[in-house]
């Protein structure tokens, strides 16, 4: 919550919405989309709906088109409107916790909008809300709160938005204490070498950390020494590197085909503790240096860890370079590790020669 003090700097003007979207299951067979009453923000007559199984055209590339999305659309009603900026946002509330939120289906998005142009969020696949993944469904409903902010067409003056205010350095803070160790209370034995950390700061940035060191896994609260398996000891010192900084160590600084292991591993390692924007930051980094030497080994990281925009980057490198690809070491690997991976890629290019 704001205080009561903070000076808004823009004068946006902004409506909250709670949509509950009873029965579910049965929208499937719903077709078309349904809509809100007409909804007044910044002196423009907007409306909200809800589609209930849409497919992303962003997303679609080998197969992942075909996936189901629950969408929610915004769109500018008003006769002659022009220019008008404003941003869209929607997530995804917990039905069983009142007010609270899923932070990995959470989006927000910005447009200049004029009379009937419409702005798109795909919030969740359905079948993360269907089948044994239906921990965001309570009595088959779902609850989503939309927003509408409007920005006037001239953001206002206060004289004490002129004030200079020193940027955050937080990060460099933290950063410091991880460094320093100053009142590490927990050690992590992480291929023979000791780690040590804090015990709060990785239990507030990681759900795993929380789970294991605060929650119910009573031999890691307790021990002085937790040892972390399957893992490099220069991975997991970059992973507490973004987790007390919110940064990613330097990888540019690496050869190419070393940034690119670092990069999958700590996707890896993000993944396995819940980190989604340092797992997004890697795959953004991945898919700019996919080569015939790496994109079988990165196509099966993909596959393991439902990367679904590095799969389709992958996928299509080595459709474009079956040949080259074929003859690497990491494609015999990817064989013998994921057999269904290739399937899939020799049905769509058959599916391609048609």
């Amino acid at each position: 919550m704001f205080p009561a003090s903070a000076v808004d700097l823009t004068g946006a003007a902004r409506s909250v919405h709670l949509f509950k979207i009873n029965g579910f299951t049965a929208t499937k067979e719903k077709p078309g989309y349904t809509a809100s009453r007409v909804c007044a923000v910044g002196g423009h007559d907007w409306r909200i709906e809800f589609h209930p199984k849409c497919s992303d055209p962003n997303r679609n590339y080998y197969g992942a088109g075909k996936e189901e999305w629950v969408m929610f659309r915004v769109r500018l009603i008003s006769n002659g409107a022009t220019g008008i900026a404003a941003c869209f946002s929607c997530r995804l509330m917990d039905p069983s916790s009142p007010g609270s939120y899923y932070l990995d289906h959470e989006e927000i998005k910005a447009s200049v909008f004029h009379e009937n142009h419409s702005l798109d969020i795909f919030l969740i696949r359905r079948t993360d809300l269907e089948g044994p993944r239906r921990r965001y469904v309570k009595d088959d409903c779902i609850l989503v709160e939309c927003a509408i902010n409007v920005l006037p067409d001239k953001l206002k003056k206060d004289p004490a938005a002129t004030l200079s205010v020193p940027s955050s350095d937080l990060h460099r803070q933290f950063g410091e204490l991880l460094r320093s160790q100053k009142g590490a209370d927990i050690t992590f034995l992480v291929a023979g070498e000791h780690v040590p950390a804090h015990r709060s700061l990785l239990e507030a940035r990681s759900p795993v950390f929380m789970a294991e060191l605060f929650g119910g896994m009573k031999e890691m609260v307790a021990a002085p020494c937790v040892e972390v398996k399957d893992m490099k000891v220069d991975v997991f010192r970059a992973m507490l590197h973004f987790i007390y900084t919110d940064t990613v160590p330097e990888l540019d600084q690496l050869k190419v085909e070393q940034a690119t292991v670092m990069s999958r591993r700590l996707l890896e390692a993000a993944d396995r503790y819940g980190l989604q924007r340092l797992k997004r930051i890697c795959v953004e980094k991945v898919c700019t240096v996919i080569n015939v030497n790496n994109v079988a080994a990165t196509l099966a990281v993909a596959e393991q860890h439902g990367c679904l925009k590095l799969k389709a980057r992958c996928m299509k490198f080595t459709m474009a370079n079956l040949g080259a690809v074929s003859a690497t070491e990491g494609y015999k690997r990817l064989e013998a590790s994921c057999p269904r991976v290739l399937t899939e890629l020799l049905k769509l290019m058959v599916e391609g020669h048609k």
